[in-house]
């Protein structure tokens, strides 16, 4: 069957060669030089209707998985709900046994200062767990602001077409792009993002660990793959790929916990606050102290 095609279709499309040919001259009938021309306008014509920037092979397969995306994203929004009520169950659950077996248990078997550290140590965790989750279900993880045209920005959103800043990516499950967007998060029914990122961070015990080399790192969940990409790119084309936003593993950690002075390790970090992180979350300037050690730095 495919030889057929061939058979049929190589002599028509040489003859459509020589009658463009033909058409191209001066010297042709005005008849044909008017069919040449309009079938090379109707070529550019179709070319322009069907021409994207933004089309690719990646952009194939997301119009191919899109049911399936759709499904999950709603799946995890109605599930969001669920899994909050289900942490506060087994967190509830926990400090009742806690109380109710074990704490006897510590009475009869701990001495003075030993039972006293025990229940200093384990109250102040479980106040920060609760204050911090409480914090990363009920803030906002900060979006762009509509209407504004001051505002410096990278690229165009796919999804909702309109300007994206710096480090901001869109939530398929809020529907909306966030403000330095880590990942959606079904535990908290919420995005994480710049404005309680810290919060996520502190409350979830056992993901701490790998958020901590993120936040040294100067990095989210989406960032980490995608500057993984880039050093590969750049690496194959002989260049050193720097993060722009990585001002040294302290002062990566300052910036997050939102630290100006010494004693906020205090009232920020080891007691519960509710404090802004650095920036509005659109333009991403390095904090007053990289700015300071980079001038003294520059200085000497």
């Amino acid at each position: 069957m495919q030889g057929q095609r061939s058979l049929l279709l190589g002599p028509a499309r040489l003859c459509l060669r020589l009658l463009l040919l033909l058409g191209s001259r001066r010297r042709c009938p005005p008849l044909l030089r008017g069919l040449v021309q309009r079938w090379r306008y109707g070529k550019v014509c179709l070319r322009s209707l069907l021409y994207n920037s933004f089309g690719g092979s990646d952009t194939a397969v997301d119009a191919a998985f899109e049911p399936i995306y759709w499904l999950v994203d709603n799946v995890i929004r109605w599930c969001g709900v669920v899994f909050v009520v289900l942490v506060i169950v087994l967190t509830s659950s926990i400090v009742a046994i806690a109380y109710l077996c074990v704490l006897p248990l510590i009475l009869r078997t701990y001495s003075v200062p030993r039972l006293c550290w025990h229940f200093f140590y384990s109250h102040w965790n479980l106040i920060l767990i609760v204050f911090h989750y409480y914090q990363a279900i009920t803030t906002p993880p900060g979006y762009p602001p509509q209407g504004r045209n001051d505002i410096a920005t990278v690229s165009i959103c796919k999804k909702c077409i309109y300007p994206k800043p710096a480090r901001t990516h869109h939530c398929s499950v809020c529907n909306r792009c966030v403000l330095k967007m880590d990942h959606h998060c079904p535990w908290l029914n919420n995005c994480v993002g710049h404005y309680n990122h810290r919060s996520v961070a502190l409350a979830l015990g056992a993901l701490t660990v790998w958020h901590a080399v993120l936040i040294s790192r100067g990095e989210t969940s989406i960032e980490r793959h995608i500057n993984k990409k880039e050093k590969r790119r750049l690496q194959a084309k002989g260049r050193i790929f720097r993060n722009h936003y990585n001002y040294g593993c302290l002062n990566n950690w300052k910036l997050f916990l939102g630290v100006d002075t010494g004693r906020h390790w205090l009232t920020r970090v080891l007691l519960p606050s509710s404090h802004l992180p650095h920036g509005n979350g659109i333009i991403w300037d390095p904090p007053p102290w990289v700015t300071a050690q980079s001038a003294s730095v520059m200085a000497v």
